[in-house]
């Protein structure tokens, strides 16, 4: 009986690992690999034709946007390398400066042609073409042997592609959004940390730790940002996106608040360093008035986790909760900050030394309120949509009209044989 509960559990893991994009990667690199080795067996010559499978799990990325512009690149790098050997395996053979010039020529012509991270396989590919040179091979061989890798080049990205475009990659919005929540709690634990030496006397030591924490922070922002840029290439071209634009515009605005909100944090926490270093071993402030930014810094760190679940929430009725409740917590936290200010104008009025720095406190607890606002993330929503727009609008004109140039010689030609037939009739 026991092993016999066990099983509901242990199917549910294994459903979840098939699901897991990761899984899904590996699946569909492993196929393409396949697939095309077997192609290049039937096609080419050689008895292990591994370029093609080599360049299939090159091509193959986590994103279909990935795979098509990997694929350009790997059969531009492969293309370029075999016409530079052909050229010098023509002219002056295989020998050690011929090799180095090679390499040189190779590494300059790959920048030039922009195939980014295969510059090196530019390079490689020129190497092996010329190396069949140091066998007397002869001119008709090398050519031959370029000829190959080209073909096995082509099939390895032809599959891989093949299989992006039936086995649909995953789309890794999900893997963003949790890295967009882990953050914001992140910035959570800071503010309840920071909130609980605002209403105490920490020494100063204490109070720079939490400034290197905020300053940590900024490397988070590094990877949530590459986490949400491989989401954004998932949700190009993928078939089973239509809205792909909006999720991006969403994920990518809600980020960039959130960094905006990081920074003004770090600054907070260094505000709080220097009151610390000027008021030691006295601290911060009055007992109520530290009991209240505790407790305000508290609400914003609740206000942010908010967000992050506002702006990661696809159901349009959790988004709408999600609102409400961010909207509730926002207005809770101006109300405290308001009272904040009024008991931070009374310590000034009695004490007027450290004035600068309960202002620049003021100042920071406002901005982020002010980021986080629904009324301001809508606004910026919207306006970043209209720049997409835009863009898209004035890339589909130039198409055009590229359209339109070189469908003018066309209709100048049938407008000519139109008026000749005319004419002889």
């Amino acid at each position: 009986m026991r092993d016999v509960r066990k099983w509901p559990s242990f199917l549910v893991r294994v459903i979840r690992r098939h699901r897991d994009p990761l899984v899904v990667q590996a699946v569909r690199s492993t196929i393409a690999a396949t697939i095309s080795y077997v192609i290049a067996l039937r096609v080419s010559p050689e008895p292990a034709p591994l370029t093609a499978p080599l360049t299939a799990l090159l091509v193959v990325q986590v994103t279909l946007y990935a795979t098509l512009t990997t694929s350009f690149r790997r059969v531009n790098s492969v293309v370029a390398g075999v016409l530079i050997a052909s050229v010098f395996s023509l002219l002056v053979g295989l020998t050690w400066w011929s090799l180095a010039l090679v390499v040189l020529a190779s590494l300059a012509v790959g920048h030039l042609v922009r195939v980014d991270e295969f510059v090196p396989e530019v390079a490689i590919s020129a190497m092996l073409v010329l190396g069949v040179t140091a066998m007397g091979s002869g001119a008709t061989s090398v050519g031959h042997t370029a000829w190959l890798r080209v073909v096995e080049t082509l099939i390895g990205a032809a599959v891989g592609l093949g299989c992006d475009l039936l086995l649909a990659p995953p789309v890794w919005t999900d893997e963003a959004g949790e890295s967009i929540e882990g953050l914001a709690r992140r910035m959570r634990q800071l503010t309840l940390r920071m909130g609980e030496q605002a209403s105490g006397a920490p020494p100063a030591r204490l109070a720079a730790e939490r400034l290197h924490e905020a300053r940590r922070l900024d490397h988070d922002i590094s990877a949530v940002d590459a986490a949400l840029r491989q989401a954004e290439d998932s949700l190009r071209l993928n078939p089973r996106v239509s809205d792909g634009l909006l999720h991006r515009v969403v994920l990518r605005t809600g980020l960039d608040t959130l960094e905006i909100c990081t920074v003004v944090l770090r600054v907070l926490a260094r505000t709080f360093t220097d009151l610390a270093k000027q008021r030691e071993p006295e601290p911060l402030f009055s007992p109520q008035t530290g009991a209240l930014v505790q407790q305000l810094l508290h609400e914003i760190g609740d206000a942010a986790v908010s967000f992050a679940v506002l702006v990661t929430t696809d159901v349009s009725e959790s988004a709408a909760s999600a609102e409400g409740r961010l909207a509730a917590e926002l207005r809770q936290a101006a109300t405290t900050r308001d009272k904040l200010a009024q008991l931070l104008l009374k310590e000034v009025q009695q004490e007027a030394s450290h004035w600068q720095l309960y202002g620049a406190v003021l100042t920071e607890v406002n901005r982020i309120i002010d980021e986080m606002d629904v009324e301001h993330r809508s606004r910026r929503l919207l306006e970043e949509l209209d720049r997409h727009t835009r863009e898209q609008r004035e890339r589909r004109s130039r198409l055009t009209r590229f359209a339109d140039r070189l469908g003018a010689p066309m209709r100048l030609r049938r407008r000519h044989d139109e008026g000749a037939m005319r004419r002889s009739s």
